[in-house]
């Protein structure tokens, strides 16, 4: 089934909350380096976050494609930007990175029609 676009922001957040309250304070070192690699440094945070989506594609992260479609546009990506991602994504993975383009593509589209 499906998930729409709220209902996977919701998953992920409730999970991480039990994850980061779990009181294995490892996980909590991770999620907070993972969140200070994509903050405004040399590199603007909407540029991270595309980077992080290419990256996200070529490993086949359906998660991952919508965390960073979804911070991406949030960070002010237009679809222009978006497309030229995931052409970068497609080039660097090839023909295997098309179902996640696929999704990819649907991500974008749903959260932009929201």
């Amino acid at each position: 089934m499906k998930k729409t676009v709220s209902e996977t922001k919701l998953y992920r957040s409730e999970l991480n909350e039990k994850i980061l309250n779990s009181g294995f304070r490892d996980f909590n070192k991770f999620f907070a380096l993972d969140n200070k690699a994509y903050i405004d440094g040399a590199l603007p945070a909407k540029t991270k976050e595309l980077m992080g989506l290419a990256s996200s594609m070529v490993l086949r992260c359906n998660d991952c494609i919508f965390y960073h479609v979804d911070r991406s546009i949030a960070e002010g990506a237009t679809r222009e930007e978006l497309f030229e991602t995931f052409n970068v994504a497609l080039i660097i993975g090839g023909s295997i990175v098309i179902p996640h383009l696929r999704y990819a593509f649907q991500v974008m589209e749903e959260i932009y029609s929201a």
